[in-house]
């Protein structure tokens, strides 16, 4: 194998390689945009959640004309 034929499929490799890194940089990129939506709904639920607990009488609570 020649120099030139070594070199050729080094370039090949790098090719492959920058592209496989561009593919995982963007499915980070998008795993990292589903979290953040993720993160934002349960922020959401937990004040919705707190929001009406703090509504509601209590279950163990006796009504008041006891």
């Amino acid at each position: 194998m020649s120099s030139e034929d070594r070199f050729i499929n080094i370039e090949i490799k790098v090719a492959h390689q920058e592209d496989l890194v561009e593919s995982l940089n963007q499915r980070v990129y998008e795993q990292q945009k589903q979290i953040d939506q993720l993160e934002a709904m349960l922020a959401a639920l937990a004040d919705r959640i707190r929001t009406m607990s703090q509504k509601e009488a209590p279950l163990n609570e006796r009504p008041p004309h006891y």
